[in-house]
This record gives structure tokens, sequence and C-alpha cells, in this order.
């Protein structure tokens, strides 16, 4: 029986697409839309994902003879944006101690703080096939970094199972927050609302009303048919959101928005907001305008992705402010095409503690590391425990202002 062993890919196309998405795929034989080749196809076909800007790919493979047992998304990384799960605190206090904190070795989906497989593991394996492949990967990566000059690796956004393997195999694990919609057999919007205290219910009601009475045309496009006005018009909105934000245009370029279009449109749609330019404050020309109705333009948006289970949704952008705009296009049109479509749940993205009141639930997100120094990885193993208990209390906080009425 041939040895199990691990190599690195410089590039996802190095791997068969049919074979990575098989390994990734869940129960259901669904891939999470942000772990398939061909959405990290994209990330480095457009240049987003490379060298250049701080994320070498060096995809991990483990394979037995010619076979792949399992594969994982893997980069060498110079930096730490485009994380969400953030370390900025132990590289700073490896740099007041004249260490390199930089390179490290990160799995994770680039820019995307979404959580889902990590390691895509061959589902024929027995118990202890599959024990040993988390034992292999776990060894080489300890190998690796310890070997070729990298702080650290880490593993973020990954299920609580796959968490554990890792924790299991002498990993150090953290938990974080973000707040998710939970689909609790609601048959209807108003279903939903009729599971919330009154003066809430009351709240989102009127926040909607006052988005309807504006007449802006809010609709789901399949990424099928986006045309090019219509994703430069996105891609402006994002851009010009993302530098408001933060100072730049974002990580993420058109040509990387095209390429998923193209090879998985069957996840994604682009959620528009029209707007009648006559009515408008804003009547300059524009790249969002509608060639069948040249008094229309796009003046907000938001790109959504979609599996066998859940919702994402990401990259909400504005050309102009309209106060609750943002609630209307980012979390109740999600809201409803999850009851519509029976989803289980819905992800809007990172951010926080104002989606509580509008139904959305805190949830335990997860991240493995190991620490090549063992002074640090003794601070940092303080750190995530005490860190752990922190956000469990917070978690339970944030449940108790949850808008819904009480069982029985």
């Amino acid at each position: 029986m041939n040895e199990i062993r691990i190599e690195f890919a410089s590039a996802i196309t190095c791997i068969p697409a049919d074979e990575w998405n098989a390994l990734m795929a869940d129960k259901l034989g669904g891939v999470n839309p942000f772990t398939r080749h061909e959405y990290l196809a994209a990330l480095e076909a457009s240049n987003c994902v490379c060298s250049k800007t701080g994320w070498t790919p060096m995809h991990l493979m483990v394979l037995q003879g010619d076979r792949r047992l399992a594969v994982m998304p893997l980069y060498a990384k110079t930096h730490s944006y485009g994380e969400y799960v953030f370390d900025w605190a132990w590289a700073e206090a490896y740099e007041r101690n004249n260490i390199e904190y930089y390179p490290k070795l990160l799995s994770a989906i680039p820019f995307t703080p979404v959580a889902g497989s990590r390691v895509g593991i061959c589902t024929t394996l027995s118990v202890n096939e599959t024990d040993s492949v988390w034992s292999a990967m776990v060894s080489k990566l300890s190998i690796l970094i310890k070997r070729d000059g990298y702080s650290s690796w880490h593993c973020l956004f990954l299920p609580q199972c796959e968490s554990t393997q890792f924790s299991n195999k002498g990993a150090l694990a953290r938990i974080g927050t973000q707040f998710h919609w939970k689909n609790h057999h609601y048959q209807s919007f108003d279903g939903f609302l009729a599971s919330m205290h009154s003066r809430k219910r009351k709240t989102i009601r009127k926040e909607r009303e006052r988005i309807a009475q504006l007449g802006l045309n809010i609709r789901f496009i399949n990424a099928k048919e986006v045309t090019q006005a219509q994703w430069q018009a996105f891609y402006q909105c994002y851009q010009m959101t993302y530098a408001k934000r933060s100072g730049h245009y974002g990580y993420l370029n058109l040509a990387f928005f095209k390429a998923i279009a193209l090879s998985m449109p069957e996840q994604i749609m682009l959620l528009v907001v029209e707007a009648n330019d006559i009515d408008s404050i804003n009547v300059e020309e524009s790249e969002g305008k509608n060639r069948e109705n040249p008094l229309t333009r796009i003046i907000a948006s938001a790109l959504y992705f979609q599996s066998n289970t859940h919702l994402y949704g990401r990259y909400w952008g504005a050309l102009e402010r309209v106060e609750g705009l943002h609630f209307e296009v980012c979390y109740y049109q999600g809201i409803e095409y999850c009851i519509k479509q029976g989803l289980d749940t819905f992800d809007a993205g990172a951010q926080g503690e104002h989606k509580v009141p509008r139904g959305f639930e805190p949830i335990e997100i997860y991240s493995n590391h190991e620490i090549a120094h063992p002074a640090f990885r003794d601070a940092i193993d303080s750190f995530t425990l005490q860190e752990c208990a922190q956000v469990r209390r917070y978690i339970q906080e944030m449940s108790k202002v949850l808008p819904f009425k009480s069982e029985g």
C-alpha cells in the first residue's frame, strides 16, 4: 500500500476542477460557492491573488500514489489584509521583539469572511484513514513553518468539526462571532415578522415602507442575464463604497466578477436598485443606465451567492446615499429570498450588532493556528483561551436582545 504524502500546487489550475469540487462537496453534493475551483481560479486568473498582492498560492494536496485523498486552499502571506480574523496584535508583538511575523501560511478564502469547509477529504476513506490524513497535514505544516521560515499557519472560518480535528492534532483553537439569519420554517416575510415583538416588527415595517415609497426598482438578476453595463455599474458602486469606508478601491477587480459570472452563474445573482433619472438628484450619464429604459439607472447593488442551504450577501455599494436602503438591499431582500427558496441560513457579511434587532442571531465562528516560536505560542494560547470566554459571554448577551417573542 502506498504511503500518504503531501504536495503543494503553485496554482489552483494544477488540480483538476472536477477532483477539487468532488472533494469539497458536502453531503448533499453541493459545494460552497467560495471553495469552488472556479471561484479560486478566478481570483488567480484576475491577479487579485498572486505574489504581487501578497497571496502566493501553494494549495495543499494529500496523495496516495496517483490518488488525491484531500485538498486544502493554502497561501503564503506577506501581510494580514483581507483575512477578517485579526492577528494584527500578534504581528505587532513580533515587531516589538524584532522577530519577523511575515511570511506566514494561511488556509482561507481570500477577502471573504465566509464559514465553510477548508479541507476536502475523500468520503470513501475509513475512520483510521481519515485520521491519518489529518495527522499528515498538521505534521507537514508544522514542519514547513519551522523549516522554511514561516512564523505560523492559520486556518480561518472553518466549520466546528474541522476545527476540532485540527485542535485534536495540537493546533491552537480560536473562536469569534458573526450574525446570521436562520430560517425557522417561515412561510412568508410577514410570518417572520410575526415571530417578533410588536415594537421591533413595526420598526422593520416602517423601514421597508420608507424605501417602497421612493419608487425604486429593486430586483435580482441571474448572473447569466447581467449585462456588461450592469456589471460596470455594480463595480462602480463597489469601488466607491470601499473607497469611502477603507480609503482604497477594494481587493477585487472587474475581471474577477465577470469570470465567476461565466464559470459559476448558477450560484450567483446581482441585486440592483434602479432609480428614475428624472427624479434623481444626480442625473449625470452613468454606466449603469438601463438600455431598455434610458431614464433608469443603477444607484446601488449587491452580489448574492447561493448554495444548497445558504444565501450569502456580499459587496454592497451605492452611488447615492438613501436612508435605509442598505437594510433593504442587504438584509430584507435576502431574508425574503431565503423564505421563498427554503434556504436555511442567510450570511449577510461580517459586520455586526445592528443585525440583531433585524433578526440575525449570533453564532460562533472558528479558526485554528500553529505558531513556530515557542514563547509566542504559549502567549497566544493563553490569549485565545481568555478571548474564547469573552466571545461566549458576548454571544450570550447578544442572544438576550434578539427581537423574537419567547417560546411558550
